[in-house]
């Protein structure tokens, strides 16, 4: 492999996880508005519309993290694509809203399908020498989309139609699925001894015990962040910051995008650690901060270390989980910290929905922002950092 780290497969890659995300944020938050609207669903179907949606995903990455290596990566993202783009374009015949949640249930586990394979195809592109900084450009992918879909959805929703997204996201993902058969994509060689493993219906072929730990901290951590992507919007509102409170995403994107690139170098050069501790007390800090809000500055300040926190997190996550396995163990790994993060994302509004039932915004965010101070005392008590990682890099790079 090329020590060139912006070669045409990771570039490739990194655009098309980039889309698939993107169409995932754009749908994610106009459907309950359109479930309500158009298909006039109460607020409670509507919500399940919308949260369904995981289910499917945590489906996908539980089945394809256990038998990804096994029928291939290539064969997983270019079937993952196809069923992608086959159940978004099943959005434009939705009667009902029972048909809606059927959608939703297999457009999520089509997305979980794709993003599982694309995790573990990019680590093919990243030279083994620079995987903390290619991971950390990788996700920049994604922390984008997560910015810029909700933006680009609530504006062409309010400008166009449900319909034009949905055909926008076919397009898009049309476009992704050709580029996907375009490159070339090398499933891992297994040996005897690696098949059998991956074949049997043993809990360690479906979970990787050896990342349980960061992948209960990003659950953490997800649980922690969703506070703010379920309620910033009503929050705001109490503060009357409406019309700010859309550039606080904006902010969160431009610092991650800064700040991405250097944090990937200091894990390659320092280590883990390096990154991981600041991530949590950022994240920390800026809850605090969006706690105490009283103006527009502060709520944009909040933004800010929100993204140095959580930002940097995802990613590092995501590389600190490639260095505690060997590589036919990559599919499992990423699929069982995944599964973390987006159990996380996935039950944090409905903890922080009936805490707020009890308490003011204020106080919830306090809480939240507890929750990586608990995440940093568990990494410090469990996590060994070169307990495992020098053996797996060596493995990896003889594999």
């Amino acid at each position: 492999m090329e020590e060139k780290l912006f070669n045409k497969g990771f570039i490739t890659i990194t655009i098309i996880n980039f889309i698939v995300y993107l169409v995932y944020y754009l749908m994610m938050v106009i459907i309950a508005v359109m479930a309500h609207n158009e298909l006039h669903a109460s607020f409670g179907q509507a919500g399940l519309a919308s949260g369904i949606y995981i289910i499917g995903t945590l489906l996908a990455r539980l089945i394809m993290g256990k038998e990804l290596e096994l029928i291939g990566r290539k064969r997983v993202a270019r079937w993952g694509a196809i069923f992608y783009l086959i159940t978004t374009i099943a959005y434009l015949t939705v009667p009902t809203i029972g048909t809606l949640d059927i959608v939703r249930l297999l457009n999520g586990f089509a997305y979980g399908m794709t993003s599982t394979a694309l995790n573990a195809i990019v680590t093919e592109f990243i030279p083994e020498k620079r995987k903390g900084e290619g991971i950390n450009y990788y996700g920049l992918s994604t922390s984008l989309a997560a910015a810029i879909g909700p933006f680009i959805g609530l504006l062409l929703f309010h400008a166009t139609s449900f319909r034009f997204i949905v055909i926008l996201s076919v397009v898009l993902i049309a476009l992704s699925m050709l580029a996907l058969f375009a490159i070339q994509i090398n499933n891992v060689v297994l040996t005897e001894e690696h098949r059998k493993e991956l074949k049997s219906w043993k809990v360690s072929s479906f979970i990787e015990y050896k990342v349980l730990l960061i992948a209960f901290i990003g659950f953490l951590m997800g649980l922690s962040y969703s506070s703010v992507l379920s309620f910033l919007a009503s929050y705001a509102e109490t503060l009357n910051l409406v019309a700010v409170s859309s550039f606080f995403f904006v902010v969160y994107a431009g610092i991650v995008t800064l700040t991405r690139p250097m944090s990937g170098r200091i894990f390659d050069r320092f280590g883990e650690n390096y990154v991981m501790y600041p991530s949590y007390i950022f994240l920390t800090v800026g809850l605090i901060v969006l706690g105490l809000t009283t103006n527009a500055t502060m709520l944009l300040i909040s933004g800010a270390f929100i993204g140095l926190g959580y930002g940097t997190f995802m990613s590092n996550g995501q590389a600190v989980t490639l260095k505690l396995v060997t590589s036919h163990r990559i599919g499992i790994a990423l699929s069982t910290y995944f599964i973390g993060l987006d159990l996380g994302l996935g039950v944090g509004p409905y903890v922080f929905g009936a805490l707020h039932a009890q308490m003011p915004f204020r106080d919830l965010y306090f809480i939240a922002a507890v929750i990586p101070i608990v995440s940093a005392i568990l990494y410090l008590v469990f996590y060994r950092p070169n307990k495992h990682s020098k053996q797996t890099l060596e493995a990896n790079q003889l594999a």
